[in-house]
């Protein structure tokens, strides 16, 4: 019981500082708020803000997968043209098979 009591905090407590449409000023009132009259607190925060809440987990969500996605295509070396472009370098260069590209191109264009 106390797990999920004490992840509600929690939850609660980066929520309110997630949130870019409260002021400063608010932000640490709501966190007094709910750090001083916890239950109080939390239930009234989630009747307020709780349908808001789901929308800025999900835009958190959102914007992490972004940022995988951008950090892995720079770390992948490229776009798959980019990739494409060195397989058919070193087939031309006779670094690899013809057999040896038509497999590794058929991987890139599958990811």
């Amino acid at each position: 019981m106390w797990v999920i009591w004490i992840w509600i905090l929690i939850t609660v407590f980066m929520d309110i500082f997630r949130s870019h449409d409260l002021s400063g000023w608010a932000k640490a009132l709501w966190f007094l708020f709910v750090l001083f009259i916890p239950l109080i607190g939390v239930l009234v925060y989630l009747i307020v803000r709780g349908g808001s809440m789901h929308e800025r987990a999900v835009q958190h969500a959102q914007q992490q997968d972004q940022a995988m996605r951008s950090y892995l295509q720079q770390a992948s070396g490229g776009s798959t043209a980019d990739q494409l472009d060195k397989l058919a370098s070193l087939r031309d260069r006779g670094v690899i098979t013809p057999e040896e590209f038509e497999r590794e191109k058929t991987k890139v264009l599958a990811a």
